[in-house]
C-alpha cells in the first residue's frame, strides 16, 4: 500500500488547474461560432479595410477631379486650335481669291502672250521693255503670293494635324476618366454593401462591433458647431407625419448614401452607442447647456462609449439599419439622452450659426 506522503504536490496542483478552469469565461471556447455577442479578429478587420475601401475612394475620387479640371483645359486648348484653324483656312481662302486676280489681270494685259508675239506687236522698243517690266513685276507677284499660299497650306496642315493629336489626346483622358469613375462607383457600391451587411448582422444579434478608428481629416475646422455631414440632401423634417412613425417624425433626415462619414455637431461626450431597435446603430452625444444629439440608422461608429468628440470629429458612417426605408441619417437634438424630448433640430443649429439647406 503506498502511503500519501509520496506525493505532497499533488493535491495543491490539481486545487491550482480547476481554479485556473474556474477563472475562464464561459464562452471562451466559442468565441466566433455560438456567442452572439462575440467578434472575431476577423470581423474587425473587414471594418477596418471597408473604411480604407473608403479612404481609397475618396483619394481616387480626387484624383477623378484633377483629372477632369485638367481634361477641361485641355478641351479648352483644342477649341483654340480650332479656332486658329478656322483663321488659317480663311486667309488661304483670301490667297487664293488674291492669286486668281492676278491671273486675270495679266491675261488681259497681255502677259501670257509669248515674247516672239509681244516683239512683233509691239509698236516700239520702249514698249517692249514697258511690256516686259510689267510681266516681270507680275510674274513675282504671282510667284510670291504662290509661296505665301504655300507655306500658309502647310502651316495649315501642320495645325491640323496637332488639332487632331489634341482632340484624340482628350478623348483618350477621358476614356481613362470613365474607366477611373466606373471603377470608384464599383469600389464603392461592393464597400457600402459590405458595411451595411456588418450592421445588419450587428442589429440582428443586438451588440456593437467595436469602433471602427477612422483616420480623420484635415478639415481646419475653427467654429464650435458644424452640420452633421458634410454634403447631403434633406429629407423627412423634424414633426412631419407618415406611415413610419407611431406620431411625428422626431428628427432631421439627411439623405446620404451608405458609408458617408458621419460628424459629432459640436464638442462632447458619447453617451449611448447601441445597435438595436428601431434606431439600428445609433451614437448619442452630451454637450454643454444639457442637450444631447443623436445620430441613427448608421452602418458603423467610430467612437466608444464615454469617449470625448470634438466639433467635425468623424463618429461613424451613415446607413439603413433598423427601421429604415433607405440609406440616410436620422439626427436628432434632445433635452435628455433618451427618446422623447426632441427639439427642432434644424432651429437649434441655426441658433448655432449652423443654417441647413
Amino acid at each position: 500500500m503506498r502511503s500519501p506522503r509520496r506525493h505532497p504536490l499533488l493535491v495543491p496542483a490539481l486545487l491550482c488547474a480547476l481554479a485556473v478552469l474556474a477563472a475562464r469565461p464561459t464562452g471562451a471556447a466559442d468565441d466566433g461560432e455560438d456567442g452572439e455577442d462575440t467578434h472575431s479578429a476577423d470581423d474587425l478587420g473587414i471594418s477596418a479595410q471597408v473604411a480604407r475601401l473608403y479612404e481609397d475612394a475618396a483619394v481616387a475620387t480626387q484624383q477623378y477631379e484633377a483629372g477632369r479640371r485638367e481634361a477641361e483645359v485641355q478641351r479648352a486648348q483644342a477649341h483654340r486650335l480650332e479656332s486658329l484653324l478656322d483663321r488659317e483656312r480663311r486667309e488661304i481662302a483670301v490667297m487664293h481669291e488674291d492669286l486668281g486676280r492676278i491671273a486675270r489681270a495679266q491675261y488681259r494685259s497681255g502677259g501670257g502672250l509669248p515674247l516672239t508675239a509681244q516683239i512683233l506687236l509691239a509698236k516700239s522698243p520702249d514698249e517692249l521693255m514697258r511690256g516686259q517690266h510689267v510681266f516681270s513685276q507680275a510674274n513675282l507677284a504671282v510667284n510670291n503670293a504662290i509661296d505665301k499660299s504655300r507655306r500658309a497650306e502647310a502651316a495649315l496642315a501642320a495645325d491640323e494635324a496637332k488639332a487632331a493629336a489634341a482632340w484624340q489626346d482628350l478623348e483618350k483622358r477621358n476614356t481613362g476618366l470613365a474607366d477611373l469613375k466606373k471603377d470608384i462607383e464599383e469600389k464603392l457600391e461592393q464597400a457600402r454593401w459590405q458595411l451595411q451587411g456588418q450592421a445588419d448582422a450587428s442589429v440582428a444579434a443586438g451588440a456593437c462591433r467595436g469602433a471602427v478608428r477612422l483616420d480623420q481629416p484635415r478639415t481646419g475646422i475653427s467654429s464650435a458647431w458644424v452640420t452633421p455631414v458634410e454634403t447631403y440632401a434633406l429629407s423627412a423634417g423634424f414633426g412631419s407625419g407618415g406611415e413610419r412613425w407611431a406620431n411625428r417624425h422626431t428628427g432631421q433626415d439627411f439623405a446620404v448614401p451608405i458609408g458617408t462619414p458621419v460628424r459629432a455637431v459640436g464638442a462632447g461626450r458619447v453617451v449611448k452607442v447601441s445597435c438595436g431597435g428601431a434606431f439600428g446603430i445609433e451614437i448619442v452625444v452630451e454637450h454643454a447647456g444639457g442637450y444631447y444629439t443623436q445620430y441613427a440608422h448608421l452602418a458603423a461608429v467610430a467612437v466608444d462609449q464615454g469617449e470625448r468628440v470634438t466639433p467635425g470629429q468623424w463618429i461613424g458612417q451613415s446607413g439603413t439599419s433598423g427601421n429604415s426605408t433607405g440609406p440616410h441619417l436620422h439626427f436628432e437634438v434632445r433635452v435628455t439622452p433618451e427618446m422623447g424630448s426632441a427639439v427642432d433640430p434644424v432651429s437649434w443649429l441655426w441658433a448655432r450659426g449652423v443654417p441647413l439647406g
